[in-house]
């Protein structure tokens, strides 16, 4: 098992491109939990988020591992009508609580260039205090406990055109393992898009890497969208262990990005310091 003794210390950026946080679990499906709840929860919930969105819940997809490749979807099989993944949004929506019935997820998403990440220590700490109170309301109503099945974290960077890149031929100088060859003499014009995926495993079957690099528009401006999901939990089944569990995922992501993006634009952009 990887442990916390032999983690190493990772690189640190002042001024990352990330632009979304995902910090999610997925558990035992609780049946007890109706649609008269969420308003009570909403009420525990409603000081620090005042705003409240429901939509439709998403079925998750576990790793599967024993020679067997890629992920399960899970279907929900219940004569209990559907009840909606439910959003709670702090004043400026940079902080979003999301709950269904298999599953809570917290989000930090950026809003507006002075609004800095706020870093992993604070964000796993604000997680693990909404899932407590989470957690806390289902022993109140006696709705059941949070039997973990899966963990995920995820990060999102967006890397705007000007940023070191101005065309997606210069993709390679943002991230040297994808090039686009410079030859006038070649059949194949310039791309207009590009998209890049890749699968890393974690060692004692502790979850997988998801890696994606595309490009698209927000808005008419050119982004180049690099996404980093850790999707598992291995040992790490219990509440007690959870952080831990995190904790190797963190590592993991910071430690992808450093090696899939190019060191001078980690220096001179996103101002690398170790």
């Amino acid at each position: 098992m990887i442990t916390e003794a032999n983690r190493r210390k990772l690189p640190f950026y002042d001024e990352p491109p990330v632009t979304q946080v995902g910090y999610g679990i997925i558990f035992e499906p609780l049946e007890g939990l109706l649609s008269p709840h969420i308003g009570l929860l909403w009420e525990l919930f409603q000081p620090e988020y005042p705003y409240c969105d429901d939509f439709a819940p998403i079925d998750p997809d576990i790793e599967l591992f024993d020679g067997q490749n890629g992920i399960e979807p899970q279907l929900e099989i219940s004569d209990i009508p559907e009840l909606p993944r439910v959003l709670f949004m702090n004043q400026d929506e940079t902080r979003v609580v999301q709950i269904q019935r298999n599953g809570f997820v917290y989000n930090w998403k950026k809003a507006g260039i002075n609004n800095e990440y706020p870093r992993y220590d604070s964000l796993i700490a604000e997680f693990q205090k909404n899932l407590a109170g989470f957690d806390d309301f289902l022993h109140e109503f006696e709705l059941g406990r949070i039997q973990p099945l899966q963990y995920e974290l995820t990060y999102i960077n967006e890397i705007p055109q000007g940023e070191a890149w101005l065309t997606l031929e210069d993709i390679g100088k943002i991230f040297p393992d994808i090039s686009w060859q410079k030859n006038t003499l070649r059949f194949l014009a310039n791309p207009q898009k590009i998209a890049w995926d890749a699968v890393f495993e974690l060692p004692d079957k502790t979850g997988r890497l998801y890696t994606s690099i595309k490009s698209i528009k927000i808005e008419e401006e050119s982004i180049l969208f690099f996404e980093m999901t850790v999707r598992g939990i291995g040992n790490y089944t219990s509440r007690e262990v959870l952080q831990d569990w995190f904790g190797i995922a963190h590592e993991w992501i910071v430690s992808a990005f450093t090696d899939l993006t190019d060191n001078e634009t980690q220096t001179k952009i996103w101002k690398r310091r170790s």
